[in-house]
């Protein structure tokens, strides 16, 4: 059996899955605010807080929306509790949203549908690592920390990474993210990292592991694991990037491409896709008709087939009693044909062509003419040598008188 892990499915291009950290208190308040504002604001069509919790005290919203060319969008957003938290405030969550057409960057950011916007919002964090999406964070200056945050942005497949390297330390205008001109589809799910000018060798040792290395001065879209088909680091590296507070259009473009690429399912994205297509409740009217009418043609399916089933059972069964009726009055009239007893060949197959040969050699010698064997004269009696009865006289002969005195047993 091999060990190594099976690849994970495909994404779709109709999905948009996002993944990240609330850390202030009352998550689940916070969404519901949002999507009763939005509703009454005609921006979603409608909600839903479904009553059963998911495993291990998970909490779900439902939300349906249009964009953009009267495309249908459905959602879902679930919370759990953040792994270590103490205090119990964090919260996970996993965003799933699928549209009737393949996503388009362009469309409105799902979070956004759920989470309320503003520098006050606690939910913009990265799942692990708990940085900022969509600003600027820093590289740590320890190594150790460097290398956690590093390697696991090499890895991370739910959020795109992008690493800049200062050449020179930045004006206020410089230290603003450069990833803010992305659309609103893709910039809360994009995570730019800020190397210092003196940690470009730091930087590469890290990524050196990872075949991937960074220009000095530029910028460098991180493939994830497994990188998706098509990824060449040189397609996806930027030599210079002015941090004056232009566009930078190149790096932009790289993300943008890097982002189109069809790429596998995050890790534990398939069950939220899965929860998303198959536990989905907030239906319409159209909807639950259309569910009522695969109910009653599933049930209809099952219960021809039960039908069938006990139709095929009840005709085999009146066969068999009347084979057993039939056998009863044979066995009663004594009429029931003996059975045929199966002669085994005994020994083995030399020994019967033993046995054969023998056989057919005793036949043989029957057949050719002066070759009956003599009968062997009888215990006592004389040879014709000795003057005795020739071979085949009479047997029952009386002996001369005065000749010898019969055998004891004669």
């Amino acid at each position: 059996m091999s060990n190594s892990p099976s690849p994970r499915p495909a994404s779709p291009p109709t999905v948009w899955p996002a993944r990240g950290r609330h850390t202030g208190p009352a998550a689940e308040d916070v969404v519901r605010r949002r999507l009763k504002q939005l509703k009454a604001d005609g921006v979603i069509h409608d909600h839903l807080e479904p009553e059963h919790t998911g495993p291990g005290g998970e909490k779900v919203f439902e939300a349906r929306w249009l964009v953009p060319g009267e495309v249908t969008v459905r959602a879902r957003l679930a919370l759990s509790p953040l792994a270590g938290s103490g205090s119990g405030q964090g919260r996970e969550w996993v965003l799933m949203a699928e549209a009737e057409q393949p996503w388009d960057p362009r469309w409105p950011s799902p979070a956004t549908m759920f989470w309320p916007q503003g520098p006050g919002a606690d939910w913009e964090y990265e799942a692990v690592t708990g940085l900022r999406l969509g600003e600027v964070t820093p590289l740590p200056d320890d190594d150790k920390d460097l290398r956690r945050v590093l390697r696991h942005a090499a890895r991370d497949t739910w959020t795109l990474h992008v690493v800049v390297h200062e050449a020179m330390t930045p004006d206020e205008r410089g230290r603003a993210a450069v990833v803010r001109v992305l659309p609103e589809g893709l910039r809360h799910r994009v995570v730019e990292h800020r190397a210092a000018p003196h940690r470009f060798r730091a930087v590469n040792w890290v990524l050196d592991d990872f075949d991937v290395r960074l220009p000095r001065g530029g910028a460098l879209v991180l493939p994830g694991s497994p990188a998706p088909p098509g990824y060449d680091v040189r397609d996806f590296s930027v030599r210079s990037v002015f941090l004056d507070g232009t566009e930078p259009t190149e790096l932009i473009d790289a993300v943008n491409r890097f982002a189109a690429l069809p790429r596998p399912l995050p890790n534990g994205a398939d069950r939220a896709l899965t929860a998303l297509r198959e536990e989905w409740q907030l239906l319409t009217l159209e909807e639950e008709l259309a569910r009522a009418r695969e109910l009653v043609t599933m049930y209809s399916t099952a219960l021809e087939a039960m039908t069938k089933s006990r139709d095929l059972y009840r005709e085999a069964a009146e066969r068999a009693h009347e084979a057993l009726a039939v056998y009863r009055e044979s066995e009663a009239e004594g009429t029931l044909p003996a059975r045929r007893q199966t002669r085994t060949a005994a020994g083995s197959p030399f020994q019967q062509l033993a046995r054969g040969l023998e056989r057919l050699k005793g036949t043989a010698l029957s057949l050719r003419p002066g070759t009956t064997p003599a009968r062997r004269p009888k215990d006592g009696a004389a040879s014709d040598d000795e003057g005795g009865s020739p071979a085949g006289g009479d047997a029952g002969t009386s002996p001369p008188a005065g000749g010898s005195k019969p055998r004891t047993g004669d």
